[in-house]
């Protein structure tokens, strides 16, 4: 993005809370802390948060990412990404014993527990989730025989299933919230009888960024997201302004922001996706602050506290590193 230009909004508003999650927060320092007991190289089970500024400077400290755990030498460190993996991939791991951390978010974790209860309970469970997404992928494994997957709610009305009395859903963390509940909805109306957790499978970290974007769109003639492509949760905020009618662009950094998109924007909201540091945030400030923009405003939908402990085996390494 060309430093001297016209179109310089009058105008910043910073969407709060944004960036970073509990769960990323903890996988982060995990993958950190890994590099720090025990030194180049920690290979990690796919992106271990999905953000491409996140995975190129763990890698400079030499943590090395892999797709399969199977790729990584026999005998070495392996860090489970924040997405969750299946039994069968700590199968292959304690086989080619490999040492493990894992460093699944703990409301992922959630989500596997009652995957497991459903099944063992003879539940036909229906996830709502994205295809493909490593925490569907992980998910699914828990119950392989027991899970079919929906996207819609029209993948709904496709759905055959062996006892219509006996079904139960679960959800990916990171979805729109808006649309789930439409899925859930049709969800209920075709099986009246269907069993859900005993609490929201979406995150709060989802869930809080979705409803402060809603309030930025509002007062916004644009929106930009930080977060990367292959972010569920990034993309979900891209969504759901747009959908609200304000224009919305998701991206990697700053320097990926176009002059047309800035053309009449008076009013520039900012907001990031749950795996995206507060230095890329900065960084977009910084450049319109360097422009002239002056006003720079936080926009506070809800007030987080949340926080995750760090995996044991971390912090019992590292009491006895401080010891």
């Amino acid at each position: 993005m060309p430093e001297a230009s016209e179109n310089v909004p009058r105008r910043l508003l910073l969407a709060a809370p944004r960036g970073y999650c509990a769960g990323v927060d903890r996988a982060v320092q995990t993958v950190e802390h890994a590099l720090d007991l025990h030194g180049a190289p920690v290979y990690v089970r796919k992106e271990i948060v999905h953000n491409k500024h996140v995975v190129e400077q763990l890698s400079e400290r030499g943590a090395i990412f892999v797709d399969q755990e199977t790729e990584v030498p026999e005998g070495e460190l392996v860090v489970f990404s924040a997405h969750g993996v299946s039994p069968a991939v700590h199968a292959n791991a304690a086989e080619r014993r490999l040492r493990t951390i894992d460093a699944t978010c703990p409301l992922v974790t959630k989500v596997h527990v009652e995957a497991r209860k459903f099944a063992e309970q003879g539940y036909t469970i229906i996830m709502i989730g994205h295809e493909g997404h490593e925490e569907v992928e992980g998910t699914t494994g828990e119950a392989p025989d027991s899970i079919v997957l929906v996207e819609t709610a029209d993948d709904v009305d496709r759905l055959e299933v062996e006892n219509p009395d006996k079904v139960a859903f679960i959800t990916q963390t990171t979805l729109s919230v808006d649309e789930t509940a439409a899925v859930i909805a049709r969800l209920r109306e075709r099986f009246p009888n269907i069993t859900s957790p005993k609490s929201d499978d979406i995150c709060y970290a989802t869930t809080n960024r979705q409803l402060a974007v809603k309030q930025l769109a509002a007062e916004c003639d644009l929106v930009l997201v930080i977060g990367s492509r292959n972010s569920s949760n990034s993309n979900r905020l891209v969504d759901v302004t747009r959908e609200l009618g304000t224009p919305s662009y998701l991206i990697d950094k700053a320097a990926e922001v176009q002059e047309e998109w800035l053309d009449g924007v008076e009013t520039l909201g900012i907001t990031s996706g749950a795996s995206a540091p507060e230095e890329l945030v900065t960084e977009l400030v910084n450049v319109f602050r360097a422009r002239g923009t002056e006003d720079v405003t936080e926009l506070r939908a809800i007030d987080e506290d949340v926080r995750f402990m760090l995996p044991k085996q971390i912090r019992t390494e590292l009491a006895a590193s401080a010891g």
